[in-house]
């Protein structure tokens, strides 16, 4: 990139309106509306964050002050963010699965004076709220069904903000140009609250240079173009989606597709077939076991013919792993197994025109990235966190190291402490937590970001991390355990999405295990096993029996002190709503060691007794 074209892109606002000029008439996202695909072209969605940008001027927006979105992933919300950040604002994202306390604890903490909501259920968030607000000024909302009759001054519709904002538009030329030039690389560009788990939610501080150092850092290490398709469908208010589903395709010119909700995700994928795919291990978990479950249900032959084709993709893979030339006569039983078998799969999942795949947010069993290698496409294992601006380390594409997290990507730098943690430092790191100095100082120390991740680092410069800081196990005999490697192996089992290993200062390990309903309930089902409810269902012998071949099996593989001696199924069925789930479903490990105590203690009683 020239010099000229790199300081016309030095801010979000900027590097967004340099594509509105350059790309005007291309697509840029698509979202589904009434069973249709749609699209939206690079100059109607300058349009549309013009308009809303001007709007919130219209109502007195000042640069500098923050508004708020409640919303799902859908395209509305990144019109609501472009417009607010091109008005020289600061944008804030809430989960629209966060409670009514939570909510205002976040608008509070983060003073914004607007707020964007998706829908009826999240206005009435606002509502009862709202009288505890008095920075806030106006609530848009972005769905009015069931709202034509509400009739609340402080209540507008996203429609009507447009409206107000063509008006203003006309009446003051120039003045959207001028507010997309008021911002510089150092000034706060988003807000991103990471867990409140152990204790009140902490603001991350991240500037537009932050978030352009990271995209540039993306390019370098996944380079795409307008010719790719992605997908985005986690959170937009989490740093991976925010980053690498709205902020890098703007920069690249790549096109989003927004999936209709969480729910249709396997079969919007399969509609949409990504180029790139960008996803948390948890899909990848899920893709997976969805294939074996129906292989289960098909014929010999068919089940014949998988077990062949898949076994010259892992002996492919595993000699691409090793970095070693592939026979001639290998690479042509790989192309007909793909095209007699493995393509299927492919197209079963949704990801037969995908040139990359990406996996981030949480650890990832080596075993499942085999598979997807398998198949002939490769997974690339990324690394990062709220706090360093999204990702700073990549497996690179042709030479990944299963296992690792990759190398560093200029110009962010990585190192292992003397204590084994990993530190991280470049342009892309957070500003600090916003009113919380104590908590940055213990976070950000000589420039350096203290990751709370425990790893080490290879002759090549490749990164491994091998536990959380916080999240090592130590047992009564002295022995330190790294959890999440046992962890990664149960969550690669068809019949588990989750699982914690527990034993810190006790005498053996045991787990808490979230099963994977929908697979398990087919299980029982095929095996005739009576079931009434999600709780029932865990509680059949069977289940159990099914759950602890998965645990025998896995043990085989660890040092006794290492293997798990018991466990027991959360009998709730978890979703994103609840505690224990973060937004990209990963269980909150100190959350479930306090609220499932008592049912932790019962796997220790007899040893006590």
């Amino acid at each position: 990139m020239e010099e000229k074209e790199a300081m016309a892109m030095n801010t979000v606002p900027k590097m967004f309106w340099h594509g509105v000029q350059t790309r005007a008439g291309r697509v840029i996202y698509r979202q589904k509306d009434m069973g249709i695909w749609k699209q939206v072209t690079w100059d109607e969605l300058g349009r549309t964050a013009r308009e809303i940008g001007m709007g919130l001027v219209s109502l007195g927006y000042e640069p500098g002050e923050v508004v708020s979105i409640l919303a799902n992933t859908r395209q509305e919300w990144v019109y609501a963010d472009l417009g607010a950040l091109g008005a020289a604002g600061v944008v804030n994202g809430i989960y629209p699965t966060d409670s009514q306390a939570q909510v205002e604890y976040l608008m509070t903490d983060s003073g914004s004076v607007f707020v964007f909501v998706e829908d009826d259920e999240q206005l009435d968030k606002l509502l009862e709220v709202r009288t505890r607000l008095p920075r806030l000024r106006k609530i848009i909302v972005l769905d009015m069904e069931g709202l034509e009759d509400l009739s609340d001054p402080q209540v507008i519709s996203l429609d009507a903000l447009r409206a107000l904002g063509r008006e203003h538009d006309v009446a003051h030329p120039g003045e959207w140009e001028r507010r997309i030039g008021l911002r510089q690389p150092e000034d706060l560009a988003i807000l991103v609250y990471t867990s409140g788990t152990t204790g009140k939610p902490k603001g991350a501080m991240l500037s537009h240079g932050s978030i352009i150092s990271t995209c540039e850092a993306y390019q370098k290490a996944t380079p795409q173009d307008e010719r790719d398709e992605r997908m985005a469908f986690l959170p937009l208010c989490h740093i991976a989606e925010r980053i690498g589903g709205e902020y890098h395709p703007i920069y690249t010119g790549a096109v989003v597709n927004f999936v209709e909700n969480p729910d249709t995700v396997p079969e919007n994928v399969r509609e949409i077939a990504p180029t790139i795919f960008t996803g948390v291990p948890r899909v990848w978990e899920k893709f997976y076991s969805g294939v074996l479950i129906g292989l289960k249900q098909s014929g010999p032959l068919q089940q014949w013919a998988y077990k062949v084709a898949i076994g010259i993709g892992y002996r492919r893979a595993k000699l691409q792993e090793e970095q070693k030339p592939v026979p001639p006569g290998l690479n042509l039983a790989f192309w007909l197994a793909r095209l007699l078998v493995l393509n299927n799969v492919r197209k079963l999942i949704g990801i037969h025109r995908a040139r990359l795949l990406v996996t981030g947010a949480a650890p990832i069993s080596p075993d499942l990235l085999r598979w997807y290698m398998a198949l002939g496409v490769e997974m690339i294992e990324a690394y990062g966190q709220t706090e360093t601006g999204g990702g700073v380390t990549f497996n690179p594409p042709g030479r990944v190291r299963l296992g690792s997290i990759g190398i560093a990507v200029p110009p962010s730098e990585v190192k292992v402490s003397a204590e084994g943690e990993l530190l991280v430092r470049g342009p892309s790191m957070f500003m600090g937590y916003l009113n919380q100095p104590e908590k940055t100082a213990e976070t950000l120390k000589d420039g350096w970001v203290h990751t709370g991740d425990v790893g080490r680092v290879d002759a090549d410069g490749y990164f491994y991390i091998t536990d959380r800081m916080k999240d090592i196990i130590i047992t009564a005999g002295g022995k330190n355990i790294t959890p999440s490697e046992f962890e990664n192996q149960l969550k690669f089992s068809p019949f588990i999405t989750d699982a914690v290993v527990i034993g810190d200062k006790r005498p053996y390990l045991v787990t808490l295990i979230m099963i994977d309903h929908e697979n398990v309930e087919k299980f029982a089902q095929d095996n005739a096993i009576p079931f009434s409810n999600y709780a029932s269902l865990c509680r059949r012998p069977e289940v159990q029996e099914l759950i602890q071949a998965e645990i025998d099996r896995i043990n085989k593989s660890f040092a006794r002190v290492e293997q798990v001696k018991k466990f027991r199924l959360i009998e709730q069925q978890l979703t994103a709503e609840d505690e224990e789930l973060t937004p990209t479903m990963k269980l909150k490990r100190k959350l479930v060691n306090e609220k499932y105590k008592a049912l932790i203690e019962s796997m220790y009683m007899k040893e006590a007794a």
